[in-house]
């Protein structure tokens, strides 16, 4: 292992010590975020001393429409929803952020606000990373701007597909898209959630979720018992799922994988 990754574990131990009730063994590590873990040694040794990992629990809002922004989160095992919500207190979620990105892009964008609003809709871990802190890396035109203008085409992509896909599509296939694009923000084959939860995210009636959930039951594709959701056959959802996932997986996967290339 390089040296400085060695640093950098070593610091993030750490920090991570300064909370011995918060975490079970083995703990969170800043790898475990794929942006964080595809960044150069150099940017790393640079940033993850001012990692924070911080416990987020369900429901857990990380910021709220029109407040300023002044930190970045880095998702390890948790799930958060970005969501708008209508003047009569209807939410909708626009996209989902996982172990795959970070949750604060407009921060970086120079709006350090907006109209949306991001809640944890499955408990777990984030780090934590000051504004400033990250502007600063930002300010120097290097590999972590690269990283952060693929991943915003990224969520940008997952924003218009699911548009097009609560327009077009059913929720059958609304749900099996959600599944598997939680799944793979998540490690594992369990979710934790309620069937109004996910009606909510998808901006549809329980009914819908309820006929739509029991009809893959039946199938055979997923467990669902008070709360938890357990995906059975992963390769049967992703045929009932509409393309709309695999569009939105494809160019994360070739953005991601660029950059990855570019620096290995």
């Amino acid at each position: 292992m390089h040296a400085s990754t060695n640093s950098i574990n070593a610091k993030a131990v750490c920090r991570q010590r300064a909370f011995p009730s918060r975490y079970a063994a083995p703990s969170p590590q800043p790898q475990q975020n794929r942006l964080l873990s595809s960044l150069p040694a150099a940017v790393q040794e640079r940033l993850f001393p001012y990692l924070d990992p911080v416990p987020l629990p369900f429901g857990k809002s990380l910021y709220q429409p029109r407040s300023t922004l002044r930190h970045v989160y880095f998702p390890v095992d948790c799930i958060v929803s970005l969501m708008y919500v209508t003047e009569d207190g209807q939410p909708a979620e626009i996209s989902v952020v996982g172990n795959d990105g970070m949750v604060g892009i407009p921060l970086l964008m120079g709006g350090d606000s907006t109209p949306g609003s991001a809640v944890v809709q499955s408990a777990g871990t984030a780090y934590r990373l000051s504004g400033r802190r990250i502007k600063v890396e930002i300010n120097r035109h290097g590999e972590l701007l690269c990283l952060m203008l693929r991943y915003t085409q990224s969520l940008i992509t997952q924003i218009a597909q699911t548009a097009v896909c609560n327009r077009h599509h059913s929720i059958d296939q609304q749900l099996c898209r959600w599944l598997l694009g939680s799944l793979d923000r998540r490690n594992g084959s369990d979710l934790f959630m309620t069937q109004e939860l996910i009606a909510n995210m998808l901006g549809v009636r329980r009914e819908g979720v309820t006929e739509a959930a029991g009809k893959l039951q039946k199938l055979e594709v997923i467990k669902y018992k008070r709360g938890r959701i357990k995906v059975l056959n992963r390769a049967r959802l992703e045929q009932l799922s509409c393309d709309c996932y695999r569009v939105v997986k494809e160019e994360t996967d070739r953005l991601m994988h660029t950059t990855n290339e570019r620096y290995s």
